[in-house]
């Protein structure tokens, strides 16, 4: 999980997240960078996006491409990548993805961090994009670090909720243990499955991204990284679902219906 720096250019429009924040996923500019003003430039970048990736363009050049032709700054940029998808990708998705209601019984893996983030971010109104493949995802990021959040607590009570609810038979978290504070995470998602009595194992692994595609059993991966998607032998879009059920007060960009 990358994140991404603020060059002197992009500053007059945007500003790097503090060190100390509060809450996951909020941005200072975000009701500028993701106004209802930018909903028609951002469908057509990611469309001219999605067009040039199909056509075996590489990522950074294409999207300095298309950014500097509308205008986006550093953080749409990285918002755009996010959302866009070329077709192919999106149909193979599509092939391996399982809907919510076929998890009864089976055994989840958790891609950790991409989750719980996710979750923090929708809960602290972070903004939340609807994306060509179906799948909802944040513009948060960990830069080598993990830090608690105020929402971080609700989160894991709520995935343990909404897990227990679609009677998931076992949970497998995987945790990037690079990242600095992972152990510590890793700890409250004990915590918490020992307080909900959930059936939860949390692993800390180098690469948690090989791990998921590796698995050869009928285990269901949670995930929204596209990487993952692309290689995984199914999955479920645990996002989208959380938003229709239970985040229902999240900060929603669609630029793909304007």
């Amino acid at each position: 999980m990358l994140g991404f720096k603020c060059s002197l250019a992009d500053s007059a429009q945007t500003q790097c997240m503090p060190n100390q924040q509060k809450h996951r996923g909020q941005h200072p500019q975000d009701h500028l960078l993701f106004a209802d003003n930018w909903k028609v430039p951002f469908g057509k970048a990611a469309v001219d996006l999605a067009y040039l990736w199909e056509r075996g363009y590489a990522e950074n050049s294409s999207v300095k491409i298309v950014g500097d032709r509308y205008r986006l700054n550093v953080r749409q940029r990285k918002a755009l990548v996010r959302l866009c998808c070329h077709p192919g990708a999106i149909q193979k998705r599509l092939q391996t993805h399982l809907p919510p209601d076929l998890l009864k019984g089976r055994t989840v893996v958790i891609d950790g961090f991409n989750l719980i983030i996710f979750v923090e971010s929708a809960l602290s109104k972070g903004i939340i994009l609807n994306c060509m493949d179906g799948v909802y995802r944040d513009i948060a990021s960990v830069h080598g670090s993990y830090k608690r959040v105020v929402e971080t607590g609700h989160a894991l009570q709520l995935i343990g909720e909404v897990l227990n609810r679609l009677e998931v038979a076992a949970v497998h978290w995987y945790l990037d243990a690079p990242v600095s504070n992972s152990g510590r995470l890793r700890g409250f998602i004990r915590q918490e499955a020992e307080e909900q009595g959930l059936n939860w194992e949390v692993n800390l692994v180098a690469d948690p991204d090989k791990d998921l595609v590796a698995l050869e059993g009928d285990e269901v991966v949670v995930s929204s990284d596209g990487w993952i998607l692309d290689q995984a032998k199914n999955w479920v879009n645990l996002n989208a679902y959380l938003l229709q059920n239970d985040l229902t007060k999240a900060v929603i960009f669609d630029c793909l219906s304007s």
